[in-house]
């Protein structure tokens, strides 16, 4: 994928134009803000949803520091809207205000690169030097992949999380970043991870996106062209095999189907048999009480495989396109899969039905393997409540980098 300012600008969109007026706009009222508010801590997870690692830092701030001039952006669409207000301050993302309090912020706090007012102009602003503030970026996830577009060249942090002495390793060799900005902190998500009291009679199917499907696939025509994809063939494999879904019903197995927000648009192909599979949509749909609840995870190159490894609870990777992945979407990092991976890896449908009913205990549902609670062991060195606690901290430390 194209970083440098000609790929962005590739890439630039009406909305992106039109945002430049709302950026002038805001100038001189985000300077009498910042003059009356010197310290303004603005968080955003991506805008339209409020359950990611910011919203978990944002909750900590409001009950454990108060004082804290903190605001939290979010679309008043969103259906997490209200739980945010009941916290504190909230802007409406996008908008007008929006853009005021992200120039006047002091420090401004997202858990991915999309949680800005528009994330081209924004994009402009930062890395080019333009914007002199404090940026921390506490994650999506567990990078298992060469995420080029983290690369420090890309974003210019002030603080970039990680949450394990490998992945901080890595990103402290590949990525590019000043010594003191990468640091092991934990996801803030991860706290409430401890409360998880799974159902281990519910199966959890929940594969991630893939970019040249997203991308390529408009129209009308869309649906049936992405009927021919391997993406729709090989998961379609498993939830529209009746014979697995009987299997599983027979056993008093729940099983639910949830695929990424970047393949909404192509939900309706998924013709499913309601009665044994339950299609969900994450725009309705909260994503992390779904993964504290579920006994058992298929997924694919998913960051939720990280979220459910850390519960120690099963999984398993469904990797049938490894190399049209790599080469299309996310570049292979140093996380091997096979022997460090929380679960089995599959490149067949059958496989991954006999690993599923492999893990299944008729008494107890399903159960973990040993060797994977061994591995949890050894690769989460941080295994505690102290996420957003540690991740405050970091955000109150943190310098501006000057150095553009």
């Amino acid at each position: 994928m194209e970083q440098g300012f000609l790929g962005k600008l590739k890439r630039v969109k009406i909305g992106d134009i039109l945002a430049i007026f709302k950026l002038l706009a805001a100038i001189i009222p985000a300077l009498i803000l910042r003059a009356k508010r010197k310290d303004i801590w603005l968080l955003c997870d991506n805008g339209k949803e409020a359950g990611d690692n910011a919203f978990f830092l944002y909750e900590y701030i409001r009950k454990e520091h108060p004082e804290c001039d903190t605001v939290f952006a979010i679309s008043p669409k969103s259906r997490d809207y209200g739980k945010v207000k009941a916290l504190g301050p909230v802007v409406d993302f996008g908008s007008l205000k929006h853009w005021i309090y992200y120039l006047a912020a002091d420090k401004n706090i997202s858990s991915q690169k999309l949680g800005k007012p528009n994330a081209a102009l924004c994009y402009v602003l930062e890395v080019y030097g333009i914007l002199k503030n404090k940026r921390a970026f506490l994650q999506h996830g567990i990078i298992t992949a060469d995420l080029t577009f983290l690369h420090f060249e890309h974003t210019k942090m002030s603080l970039f999380v990680t949450s394990t002495k490998k992945e901080w390793t890595y990103v402290e060799r590949v990525y590019g970043y000043p010594a003191g900005i990468n640091q092991e902190l934990g996801l803030c998500r991860f706290d409430r991870l401890h409360d998880a009291v799974p159902d281990t009679r519910k199966l959890l199917i929940m594969p991630t996106w893939r970019m040249y499907i997203r991308n390529e696939m408009k129209g009308s025509g869309s649906l049936e062209e992405f009927k021919k994809t391997d993406y729709y063939r090989y998961w379609m494999a498993i939830v529209g095999d009746r014979d697995f879904l009987r299997w599983a019903r027979e056993n008093g197995i729940e099983v639910i189907f949830c695929p990424h927000r970047e393949m909404e648009n192509f939900l309706e192909a998924f013709e499913l048999d309601e009665e044994l599979i339950s299609l969900r949509s994450v725009k309705d749909t909260p994503i992390q009480p779904l993964l504290m609840e579920s006994g058992y995870l298929l997924t694919d190159y998913s960051s939720v495989a990280m979220d459910f490894a850390y519960m120690k609870k099963p999984l398993c990777y469904y990797h049938f396109d490894e190399e049209k992945f790599r080469s299309s979407h996310h570049p292979i990092g140093d996380f091997s899969f096979e022997e460090e991976g929380f679960g089995p890896v599959c490149a067949e449908p059958e496989k991954v039905k006999e690993c599923i009913k492999k893990a299944f205990d008729t008494e107890m549902g399903f159960v973990n393997e040993e060797i994977y609670i061994d591995r949890h062991g050894k690769y989460f060195d941080l295994y505690d409540r102290e996420n957003c606690r540690r991740n405050y901290e970091a955000v109150c430390a943190m310098k501006r980098y000057d150095k553009y």
